[in-house]
């Protein structure tokens, strides 16, 4: 399983680090998901969710 949000399909992204003499070098974040478990259509499932549906209330948390 990737680390990409079940939600709203955020994960990783791409692009460069420019440094100060603007030389160019290929880097990658990573989007921030955690593995929880939460309500889907009335059934409790495990996956990774990223912290702005958390935060936004997309998705109901079962603790």
């Amino acid at each position: 399983m990737s680390r990409v949000c079940s939600v709203c399909e955020k994960g990783k992204m791409y692009g460069n680090t420019v440094s100060h003499s603007n030389r160019k070098a290929r880097t990658s974040w990573n989007a921030n998901v955690q593995k929880i478990r939460y309500k889907k259509d009335g059934k409790v499932v495990t996956g990774y969710v990223c912290t702005r549906c958390l935060r936004s209330g997309k998705i109901e948390r079962v603790i």
